[in-house]
């Protein structure tokens, strides 16, 4: 029907209230889809909104922040187009202002345009932004404290560079501050900030780390919101990714212990990131990977293998356990006992599994069980899998038998009486390969008859 060329020229209207009212229109049209945000940018509104924007009352810069958010939200190639307008320099200019709502409509938009890609984050930097959005985190209002942080997740999340930016403002001690906020959104957001810097590098992982935010951040992982939860989880993992060393201090702040309590409390997504730090602090070392062990981690990852649905969680389950029973014929029977081995197997052999689910939950249960086997000595429960193990998992099976079943009686007893020798004989392993040497070493343990 025409309406946007009918309300640009109401944006110059000698009545305020017109002004105002004419571009909370334009933005709630922008906002609605893609293909009307183009249509704002295509008809020339972005330079006729910002022309006097300097000299407007709040109300109409609220308004007119709320267009240039609605509009660069959508894609990276319309947040260009609100950047080539100018639009940054008064929206930063706009952080200056006394009132809080102002500010906040200001934060939001920047961080519409922010969140896209490095370039755009790169140019809200280059704006000015940051020291301001520090500064807006401190002021009392609530709800600019929340968006604030968030435009700060959007800005560092793109690479350590603009993490560095944001650590250099003096960001770190003042979002560490707020993580024993009451207000749950508040500390989502802060959460995600810090998560956001400390993901890229062991040095930025450090600074996070050194603001003392254990072990105030393991309350986080008791909080009744899912994204507090989730976004504590997250951040505990960034750490605990780069090194032992910052694996070592989440440990000795209760760390594996919080996160283990924080898997069996809750279901579904919110458990991916704890499976995952877990997978990270036992992948570091023999040590660590016991406190994991002794933490009783095992159960409540066991658990996700049976309770979850979603193939990624498996997978990544299956990968942690994987981590955990690597290491050591000890870490190995850890995992072993717990009977993880038939469901690791079963995943790896469901034939009902969709082509995702073949790809990955199959593909880690299969990993797990090959570094599990070649070092698990616990008999009792490679027994179980002789009898249903694809010739790929086999191997590893039989050479664990021929390697413990010379130098121990009473497995050898049970190898028979349990049926293994039976199964191994009906083992068609190729002559002179290393299968065969092992079904070779394994009879060599009894005599011809009992063989036969």
């Amino acid at each position: 029907s025409g309406v946007i060329s009918l309300l640009r020229p109401l944006l110059v209207d000698v009545v305020p209230t017109i002004q105002q009212t004419a571009a909370l229109a334009l933005g709630r049209l922008a906002n609605y889809n893609n293909d009307l945000a183009e249509a704002v940018v295509k008809g020339n509104i972005l330079p006729q909104l910002l022309c006097s924007l300097s000299e407007q009352n709040r109300f109409y810069k609220k308004a007119a922040a709320f267009v240039l958010r609605a509009v660069g939200k959508h894609s990276p190639q319309l947040a260009q187009e609100v950047v080539h307008c100018g639009a940054l320099e008064m929206l930063v200019i706009c952080l200056e202002d006394f009132d809080p709502g102002v500010k906040e409509a200001a934060c939001w938009a920047l961080g519409c345009i922010a969140r896209h890609n490095s370039e755009l984050s790169q140019a809200v930097v280059d704006a000015g932004a940051i020291p301001l959005l520090v500064l807006c985190i401190q002021e009392p209002e609530i709800a600019l404290k929340r968006i604030a942080a968030s435009t700060l997740s959007d800005i560092s999340k793109h690479s350590p560079e603009l993490a560095q930016t944001v650590v250099d403002a003096g960001a770190i001690a003042h979002l560490a501050q707020m993580i024993l906020n009451p207000d749950a959104k508040l500390k989502r957001q802060v959460l995600s900030a810090l998560c956001q810097i400390g993901k890229h590098s062991v040095d930025l992982a450090v600074l996070v780390a050194e603001a003392e935010i254990f072990p105030v951040v393991l309350t986080c992982l008791k909080d009744s919101d899912e994204y507090v939860k989730k976004n504590g989880a997250t951040l505990i993992r960034e750490i605990a990714k780069h090194s032992p060393e910052l694996s070592e201090l989440i440990v000795n702040a209760g760390g594996v212990a919080a996160m283990i309590d924080c898997i069996g409390s809750c279901r579904g997504g919110v458990r991916l990131p704890g499976i995952m730090m877990l997978g990270y602090v036992a992948a570091h070392s023999e040590t660590l990977a016991m406190a994991v062990i002794v933490s009783k981690g095992i159960p409540p990852l066991c658990a996700c293998l049976l309770e979850e649905l979603e193939d990624h969680i498996k997978a990544a389950a299956a990968w942690t356990l994987e981590q955990v029973g690597k290491h050591t014929a000890e870490h190995a029977r850890a995992v072993a006992v717990a009977n993880v081995l038939p469901t690791l197997l079963a995943m790896y052999m469901d034939p009902s599994s969709s082509a995702d689910l073949q790809l990955k939950a199959s593909i880690f249960a299969k990993k797990a069980l090959k570094s599990i086997l070649q070092k698990c000595t616990h008999l009792p429960a490679l027994e179980p899998l002789l009898h249903d193990a694809p010739p790929t998992v086999m191997k590893y099976i039989i050479e664990q038998f021929s390697k413990v079943l010379p130098h121990d009686s009473k497995a050898r007893r049970l190898f028979v009486t349990t049926g293994g020798l039976k199964k191994v004989q009906e083992i068609k392993a190729e002559p002179g390969s290393l299968l065969q040497e092992y079904i070779n070493t394994i009879n060599n343990c009894y005599p011809e008859e009992i063989v036969r």
